[in-house]
């Protein structure tokens, strides 16, 4: 909300709001006549948007009280910081762990702990074609939004390329990707979020055409996720491009998200399951290749997806 600070003989105003478990003051200019019109008016419109979150803050107590999954405080406002500068706006999506407890209320279904398990990590992604085309920016610049929650940039193999932060005080991890279309999977510029990338092969499938949701925590983040299809049948690949060691451990995770998704979509969206595979084995020998060693550990859901073609 704006509020204003006289010093002196002038008065200035500032956007007063919160940022995290902190509250902000951004200077918006000194005070004019034209400036408290525009303010008068933003304050309808602020006036509006508050009723609005109080209903969405309604339901998500309802959301509560039926025991759907809601995020930790930590990525909650690491995932609303980043909306409020326009992430989500701008083509970021939500990967990973955070984006598969997001299906609970898109599909109607109950996560267990066990496909569930929490992670600190929060990975953003978005395609750097998208990003040079959108010609706006975040604001503020994510950089000191993560200063202001206490994050660190991590160093890279690349000097002046930051795609990872890590919090002090959590550990939480946020980390941005991007679909890799070339032979190498460097580090590439996302201009519209104003940070690097980590670029990764068979990840312009994943966030094709992703759906807008809430995000679950306080009164609601909208965010963007990938179609639960395409998520699914993604963790098929990923699943085996991880060999040995912790990366075992996130694997079986990653299969038994897989069969989670694949059967509860086999009964509600069984053609769009079935579209979103076909695509994928269509795709390339390297794509069949991963999605098959996969499914070779998954009887059950290499049945059910055999049995719809």
């Amino acid at each position: 909300m704006p509020r204003s600070k006289t010093v002196g003989a002038k008065t200035y105003w500032y956007d007063h709001y919160r940022l995290g478990n902190k509250t902000v003051d951004r200077y918006i200019g000194e005070d004019t006549p034209e400036l408290r019109n525009r303010l008068n008016r933003q304050t309808e419109i602020a006036d509006a948007a508050k009723q609005a979150d109080l209903e969405r803050a309604r339901l998500m107590r309802v959301l509560r009280a039926e025991g759907y999954l809601f995020a930790d405080v930590g990525s909650g406002q690491v995932v609303s910081a980043m909306a409020k500068a326009g992430v989500f706006r701008l083509g970021g999506t939500i990967v990973g762990t955070h984006a598969f407890r997001c299906y609970e209320g898109e599909l109607g279904v109950r996560i267990g702990f066990d496909q569930s398990a929490t992670t600190d990590d929060i990975d953003i992604a978005s395609f750097e074609r998208l990003s040079l085309a959108l010609a706006d920016t975040v604001e503020p610049p994510l950089q000191e939004v993560f200063s202001e929650l206490h994050f660190d940039p991590l160093p890279t193999l690349e000097s002046g390329k930051t795609w990872r932060w890590r919090q002090s005080s959590r550990q939480t991890l946020v980390e941005f990707l991007t679909p890799s279309f070339e032979e190498d999977e460097g580090i590439r510029d996302l201009p519209a979020l104003g940070v690097n990338a980590q670029s990764l092969h068979f990840l312009n499938y994943l966030i094709a055409d992703p759906i807008r949701v809430p995000f679950l925590y306080r009164s609601g983040v909208l965010v963007q996720i990938p179609k639960p299809e395409r998520f699914a049948v993604h963790k098929l690949i990923v699943a085996d491009r991880r060999q040995g060691g912790p990366d075992a451990l996130k694997a079986h995770k990653d299969r038994a998200q897989a069969a989670f998704l694949i059967e509860a979509l086999s009964e509600t969206r069984p053609d769009d399951l079935f579209e979103a595979y076909q695509l994928a084995i269509e795709s390339g020998s390297a794509w069949r290749t991963r999605i098959f060693a996969s499914l070779q550990r998954m009887p059950t859901t290499a049945k059910l997806l055999q049995s719809m073609q």
